[in-house]
């Protein structure tokens, strides 16, 4: 994590106070960023506060932050509930929805009247080229993929679609870098790089589970015992939401072929509701704050 602020101020709006969202507005703020999230549902935004407060005093208490950074984190942010409502000429704007396309389209479209300096995506799956239909400067345009949680994994996959100029690529790079991160660059291919990798490894997790192979307790404590990896899928597919794996899955299998199509189990537990860390049952159970 960054500890010295940015001077001048920079500025920066997400939009959606989700689990993805809310990390993304809270490495921000630590870095010294002024930070706007629209989040048009009270409800989620009560929430989204509660994140931010705590994840400020779990990093001050580890001595992550110091106490500027976190009071930034915690009471910094600020929350409108409608795009309209941002300020004009943002540096950085990025969109946090659900990977839906409609809905992604309208809102790069009304985040572009706020003439922003660069808009980007933290679409993980989506075409940045189609996007980027929505934009009246598609050189302004790309993708940013953050990894959850936000302020704990360093890194931002950046997309280049065949529009963002070099000036954009790097002006998104040193946004990155400033909070504390490392980033990649890859082109616009159906679930760019991170997306892929981390996909395949959960949906066949999820098979051998639906086939009866071993637990879920036994199947990731195989991935993170014998190949060292810090949390296994199944835990992981939780933690990034059920519904998120399953829109994830439904795009690529179109895009890249059956190897990627969701399986049973995973279609059947959305439907139910479950859908993992946020609903409080997924592949394991979950504590809801309330």
């Amino acid at each position: 994590m960054a500890t010295d602020s940015l001077t001048p101020t920079l500025s920066l709006a997400v939009v959606g106070g989700g689990t993805m969202g809310v990390g993304i507005a809270y490495v921000y703020a630590v870095a010294g960023w002024t930070v706007w999230v629209v989040e048009p549902d009270d409800k989620r935004s009560t929430v989204m506060r509660q994140t931010l407060k705590d994840a400020a005093a779990g990093g001050l208490k580890r001595g992550k932050l110091t106490s500027q950074q976190a009071l930034a984190a915690s009471e910094g942010v600020q929350r409108v509930n409608a795009i309209d409502k941002l300020p004009m000429g943002l540096d950085l704007v990025i969109e946090s929805v659900p990977e839906r396309l409609e809905l992604k389209l309208k809102v790069l479209a009304d985040l572009a009247l706020r003439a922003p300096r660069l808009v980007a995506s933290n679409t993980s799956s989506m075409s940045i080229d189609q996007l980027a239909t929505a934009l009246p400067d598609a050189s302004r345009f790309l993708g940013m993929h953050f990894f959850n949680p936000v302020w704990s994994l360093p890194m931002v996959e950046l997309i280049r679609g065949k529009d963002s100029s070099e000036d954009s690529l790097a002006l998104a790079k040193l946004w990155a870098q400033s909070t504390g991160k490392t980033t990649i660059t890859v082109r616009d291919v159906p679930g760019f790089a991170t997306s892929r990798l981390d996909l395949i490894a959960s949906l066949e997790a999820m098979r051998m589970l639906e086939d009866g192979v071993a637990s879920a307790e036994d199947i990731d404590h195989a991935m993170v015992t014998a190949y060292r990896h810090p949390m296994g899928p199944l835990r992981l597919s939780d933690i990034v939401g059920l519904d998120v794996r399953l829109d994830i899955a439904r795009h690529l299998s179109q895009a890249l072929g059956p190897r990627y199509a969701p399986p049973r189990l995973l279609e059947d537990m959305v439907a139910k509701g479950h859908l993992g860390q946020k609903s409080g049952q997924g592949f394991f159970e979950w504590p809801i704050s309330r």
